[in-house]
Order: C-alpha cells, then structure tokens, then sequence
C-alpha cells in the first residue's frame, strides 16, 4: 500500500461532505454522542448562501467530514446502507467503549448490510439520518485486518 499522493494530484486535506434534513440531531450525534471535535461551523446567514454547516474532525487531521443543512424544507437524499462512515479504532475495547457511549446518549447498534463488518468484530450504529457509522476494532494500514469470526462463535 502505498503512503503518498500521486505526484500528479498534490492534495493536501479531503473532506466528505454530505447534506442533513436534521441539522441539530445529526450534528449531536456526530459531536455530542459519537464524541467528534468541531473545527468550524456556520450559520446560512454568515455569508454561506443559506447553508447551514459544520465540520467535523480530529484537529491537525486532514481528513475531515462536512454536515450541511440548506432549503426550506431540505431534502436529503434517501440513505444506502452502503454509504458509511468508517472510523478504525485501536482494538476492540475501544469499540466498546465508543458503543457504550453511543448507548449512553439513546443509539443503539443497527445490522450491518455488508457481513465483513460483523465477521470482523465491528459494531455499526445510524445516525439520525439513518447513515452508517462503523466502529471498527482496527486501524487500517497499521494492524493486520481481523480474521473472520463465523456468526455462530460471536
């Protein structure tokens, strides 16, 4: 695997944004339940064109999520269980204590539409959206990926 940006496309930070019909749930999923640091947030009439947004990280990251809410109503697309948000974590006791947390605040674990996550010791939640968030029990590219777990020894 390899660890730098193609010498033809010198990006410096990615950020994924998506659009949210629950604005004020979504955004308290994302930094009050799940935990995640705010690194800005803006109001439609602070020169956003009526948009709505905040962003979400880990400061000093450059790898960032974007929730933004726009129209009157706004309309979001219907979620895919597919579209995920995977957060790879240092082991299993980490995912549990994030699952605790998440319990904690009134989320509880939703199936997994794809068997690798379970098989792997991964426990997935929605958000109020309905959107995926995975919680994996490994960082990817540092620790070797889980063996399956055939669902009858979980």
């Amino acid at each position: 695997m390899t660890s730098a940006w193609p010498s033809h496309l010198p990006v410096g930070a990615v950020r994924f944004a998506r659009p949210t019909a629950r604005y004020d749930a979504v955004v308290a999923f994302y930094e009050d339940a799940l935990g995640l640091p705010v690194l800005g947030r803006w109001r439609g009439d602070d020169g956003h064109a009526g948009y709505d947004g905040v962003l979400i990280g880990l400061p000093g990251a450059a790898v960032h999520l974007e929730i933004t809410q726009h129209g009157n109503p706004p309309r979001i697309p219907e979620p895919h269980p597919e579209n995920q948000l995977v957060l790879y974590l240092a082991g299993a006791e980490a995912v549990a204590d994030v699952a605790a947390r998440l319990r904690e605040h009134g989320h509880e674990p939703v199936e997994a539409a794809n068997p690798y996550w379970p098989e792997r010791g991964c426990v997935c939640f929605a958000d109020p959206d309905g959107w995926v968030v995975v919680l994996a029990p490994w960082v990817f590219g540092v620790d070797p990926v889980p063996a399956p777990v055939p669902a009858s020894a979980s």
